[in-house]
């Protein structure tokens, strides 16, 4: 027989493990010398195989002896055991004729040893027989196991065979799973015989699986896969249709088809089979590990495309666009094809939780942002190192940026294009957005995100400069925005417009990061300082009016306000961002930091949470405007106060008549004057809110002013005297009563002290006899008594 030449069989019937042993062994001429014995090598280690098969299955046998000698033990006991409880049988109904007390003595004490000693003996058969049940099951699967691994080395008789041989241990793993997870869960004691079926289960799948895959492999290099990717143009646009690009998944013949469905099922019942055990073993602990992990079929599909792709990525590391559109342009030309063809098969591989639409789309996003972490990156991070020690960094910020818009722009088409399956909604989950998220990149390397944080935040600053510093813009009003609810005569200058503008675009650019944490720290490193950035140009423009001019000008008034309105739009806008879901879910994350951080500090998480993310900055804005208007209205009653000086001063006025022709006194009328000119400025410039602050601020200031200055001194009111106050008080009260219905309202003290002066002779002696009782009946609630017996005393 051995004289007898055989042929070589086709290198296309050959696996890629035996064409690959025989390259490695037959590489040249001198080699086929040594073939002789080479076969012989193989040959003993052939023999060894068979060899150690025998054993086992001589092993088995043992086993099985041992278990049937075990088996006749129990059962001898067994029938010990129904012999005596015969024998108590027919003891206990003599016992209950005979009426002495041995039968309680059986009963109470014998019956219940008896009873345990049956159950034990029932839990060691039950053992027995299960662990028999297992070892047999496992033995099944490493004769499966063995048998397909030897018949894929030799090729023999056939590949369906080793198919039958996978799909039989397949099986039986499965029914082996189904009694481990029984057992787990009725007799948790157990542990040992569960450990040590894992441990040998373990071994064969270490076998089965790297096998199983590689077959599969096999079969789609035979299949033509991966396609050609030379069909897309070097603009990167999508003129090709997906029609121009065969597909090796549509263009199988029936046999080949038949194969590769077959060892899509296989590697899929792994999968499963797989997620089942690690479901079982992490019992009580997180199983978010077990529960989904990426399609190892579709990996397959992917990963030879992901390498072929590299030899043109390499070439265009300063072209990023051709990257991203060749990655797009592979996963939409071949992403219907898994709905299809593939998605049935995992359906019958009962794989839950899958879809072949999104494991292809994440698999080939997660091949595209590998790429980006180990080349693409690091490039651009050296460059930009070294523009830094050179003191420019203009080109490389540009890059840089350039390369954030095409992957914001990649990952709304490839969200787009996984929305075709219905999975949009599970997108709000941060890890199904990672899946599908170029930006992933950035999940582990912080510094990076820190990086880009800087470059956008300088990028806004270089933007916003010359805004600043145009003086048109702190001018003209701002236009082109939403009117706001809470405002609508905002009267904000455009400044405030702009920093709004970039302030959106940064938040919107951040949008696209995959997780909640991401975008809050992204967040905290580009708002707050753009938001400190224009309150430092607002408070920089208020403290310039006031070292000038003190705010005594019109025109410093006026920039003043112009500048409080761009706090008060500002704080609007923020606050109304603050009630969105995409503000509240990175606020709702930095408390639970903060409260994770400070121990259970109520306080510190309460401060934090009060407007979200931007509390700080939202208080600081508000905290400026209310300071400001509280100035405006200091600066406006102090000049009051000087134009009135004279008319408080005189004293003897109010023992004298009105001046005739004159409904107010001469002297207060330049004090009206200026009040009602500044009023009209600061009602002209200011926004409605922020105004009715600075009237209601002055108000007091006034009431405070006048009354202290006129009816707290020793000035004596005649009735003439009186009547003159009451006419310059109504004067006074008119210019506020354009803004509100009683304005007397907001004077309480000239109210109620007129009120006083206006009193008959009979009051006013019950008024200082009264007290405080008398004054609250008759309505004077914010004059003490010392008060009003002043203004009492000081009528005539």
């Amino acid at each position: 027989m051995d004289s007898i030449i055989r042929t070589l069989p086709p290198p296309s019937s050959l696996s890629p493990s035996v064409v690959s042993f025989l390259n490695a062994k037959l590489n040249t001429r001198e080699d086929l010398d040594q073939a002789p014995g080479l076969v012989s090598e193989l040959r003993s280690q052939c023999h060894a195989l068979d060899q150690s098969l025998s054993d086992l299955n001589t092993q088995l046998r043992n086993y099985l002896i041992n278990y049937a000698s075990h088996s006749d033990r129990t059962g001898a006991l067994l029938r010990d055991i129904n012999s005596k409880l015969g024998d108590l049988q027919s003891a206990s109904c003599s016992a209950a004729s005979s009426s002495d007390g041995g039968s309680g003595k059986v009963l109470g004490e014998e019956l219940p040893a008896l009873a345990k000693e049956v159950a034990r003996v029932d839990t060691v058969r039950t053992y027995a027989e299960t662990a028999l049940k297992l070892d047999t099951l496992v033995g099944d699967i490493e004769d499966a196991v063995s048998s397909a691994v030897k018949r894929t080395l030799r090729r023999e008789p056939s590949t369906k065979s080793s198919e039958e041989m996978r799909g039989r241990a397949i099986r039986t793993l499965k029914l082996t799973e189904d009694t481990l997870r029984f057992v787990a869960k009725t007799y948790p004691q157990w542990t040992r015989l569960v450990l040590a079926v894992d441990h040998r289960v373990d071994r064969s799948l270490a076998i089965l699986r790297p096998q199983a895959i590689a077959d599969h492999r096999s079969l789609l290099t035979s299949l033509g896969w991966p396609p050609p990717l030379s069909t897309l143009n070097s603009s990167g646009t999508e003129s090709k249709q997906s029609a121009d690009v065969q597909n090796p998944l549509f263009t199988m013949k029936r046999d080949l088809k038949q194969q590769y469905c077959e060892s899509f099922l296989a590697l899929c019942s792994l999968q499963e089979l797989q997620r089942q055990r690690k479901y079982r073993q992490l019992e009580g602990q997180n199983r978010e590990i077990a529960l989904h992990q990426p399609l190892w079929a579709i990996e397959e599909l992917v990963n030879p495309i992901s390498i072929a792709s590299q030899h043109h990525f390499s070439k265009w590391v300063d072209k990023p666009e051709y990257i991203f559109a060749l990655v797009y342009k592979v996963t939409r030309d071949y992403v219907d094809s898994m709905d299809e063809l593939l998605q049935p098969l995992v359906d019958e591989a009962m794989l839950s939780g899958y879809s072949c639409r999104e494991e292809w789309i994440s698999a080939m996003v997660t091949s595209l942002s590998t790429y980006l972490a180990k080349e693409i990156f690091p490039v651009y991070v050296s460059q930009l190192d070294e523009e830094s020690t050179s003191g420019t960094q203009s080109q490389a910020r540009i890059s840089w940026l350039h390369l954030i818009d095409l992957m914001i722009a990649f990952d709304k088409r490839i969200q787009s294009l996984a929305s075709h399956s219905g999975i949009l909604l599970s997108l709000q989950e941060d890890g199904k957005l990672e899946k599908l998220s170029s930006f992933s990149v950035f999940c582990d390397r912080s510094d990076w995100l820190d990086l880009w944080a800087d470059i956008e935040l300088t990028d806004a600053f270089d933007k916003l400069k010359p805004e600043i510093e145009n003086e048109r813009s702190w001018s003209m009003e701002v236009h082109g925005v939403a009117v706001l609810s809470a405002q609508e005569d905002n009267k904000s200058p455009a400044i405030a417009g702009a920093f709004h503008q970039r302030l959106s675009a940064v938040i919107d650019r951040c949008r696209s990061l995959p997780s909640i944490t991401l975008r809050s720290r992204f967040l905290k490193l580009t708002g707050p300082p753009i938001i400190h950035k224009f309150l430092g140009s607002l408070l920089f423009r208020c403290q310039e009016a006031e070292g000038l001019t003190a705010l005594t000008d019109d025109d410093a008034l006026m920039k003043v306000a112009k500048s409080v309105n761009a706090a008060r739009y500002f704080e609007s806008i923020l606050n109304e961002w603050c009630e969105d879901i995409f503000f509240l879910e990175m606020g709702l994350n930095q408390v639970t930091q903060l409260d994770t951080s400070t121990d259970g500090n109520d306080f510190c998480s309460e401060e934090s949470s009060g407007n979200g993310i931007l509390y700080e900055e939202i208080k600081k804005l508000e905290e400026f405007r209310t300071g400001w208007v509280e100035k405006l209205s200091v600066v406006v009653l102090r000049g009051f106060g000087v134009c009135c000086r004279d008319y408080l001063k005189n004293k003897k006025q109010w023992q004298e008549k009105g001046e005739e022709g004159w409904m107010v006194s001469q002297s207060f009328v330049g004090a009206l004057d200026y009040l009602q000119g500044k009023m009209s400025v600061l009602e002209k410039a200011l926004n409605r809110m922020d105004f009715v602050g600075v009237w209601r601020s002055l108000a007091p200031g006034l009431d405070k002013l006048i009354f202290n200055g006129i009816l707290m001194t020793n000035a004596k009111f005649s009735d003439g005297g009186v009547e003159r106050l009451s006419n310059d008080l109504t004067v006074l009260f008119g210019v506020f009563g354009a803004w509100c219905l009683r304005p007397e309202g907001f004077f309480p003290k000239l109210s109620e002290g007129l009120k006083i002066l206006k009193m008959g002779k009979k009051q006013l002696q019950n008024c200082l006899a009264g007290g405080e009782i008398w004054l609250k009946e008759n309505g004077i609630r914010h004059l003490t008594a010392i008060e009003s017996e002043k203004v009492a005393k000081n009528r005539i």
